[in-house]
C-alpha cells in the first residue's frame, strides 16, 4: 500500500471526512495534495462551504505531519495544536489544498525535537487555490505530535 493509499484509507474511517470525499493526490516529500469535489462541499450560495475549506487545509497540514514523521520511521498521534485562517474569496470550484512546512521551519528541526522529548510540533501553511491559481484561503498553523498512549 503506497504513502497516498494508507493516508486515503485513514481520511476514509472518520465519517464526516469521508462525507467530504477528500482524496490525497499527490505528494512531493515537500508538499501535500488534497481533493474534494464541489458537489460534498457546497453551501447556500452554491460556493464551497467554508467549514470544508478550513477542514481540507487542516487535514492537509495533518497529513503532510504524519507522512514526514512516518518518513522518518516514527509513528506518532498526531494533532492540530491551533490555526488562523483566512477566506479570500468564494470558490465555486473543486477544493484542492496544498500543504507544506513554513518558510520559518525546517523538518530537522521538528525531528530533533521528537529525539530529545518524544514529541514536536511544526508549523505548516496550507492553502487553496481556484481554478485560476489565486488563492482563495489560506491557514497558518501549528500541528504537534506526541507518543501514541
Amino acid at each position: 500500500m503506497s504513502e497516498l493509499d494508507e493516508l486515503n484509507a485513514h481520511y476514509d474511517a472518520m465519517p464526516p471526512v469521508r462525507a467530504m470525499q477528500v482524496r490525497a493526490v499527490s505528494y512531493d516529500g515537500r508538499v501535500l495534495r488534497l481533493q474534494a469535489p464541489l458537489s460534498h462541499n457546497v453551501n447556500d450560495k452554491a460556493c464551497a462551504f467554508g467549514g470544508s475549506l478550513v477542514s481540507l487545509m487542516t487535514l492537509a497540514g495533518w497529513g503532510l505531519m504524519t507522512l514526514k514523521l512516518r518518513e522518518a520511521g516514527i509513528r506518532a498521534e498526531v494533532y492540530v495544536a491551533d490555526s488562523q485562517v483566512r477566506y479570500l474569496a468564494p470558490l465555486y470550484a473543486d477544493l484542492e489544498a496544498s500543504a507544506r512546512l513554513a518558510d520559518d521551519a525546517d523538518w530537522q528541526t521538528v525531528l530533533q525535537a521528537w529525539q530529545a522529548r518524544g514529541r514536536a510540533r511544526a508549523s505548516i501553511t496550507a492553502s487553496v487555490a481556484g481554478p485560476d491559481g489565486a488563492v482563495v484561503a489560506d491557514l497558518q498553523g501549528r500541528f504537534a505530535a506526541l507518543r501514541p498512549a
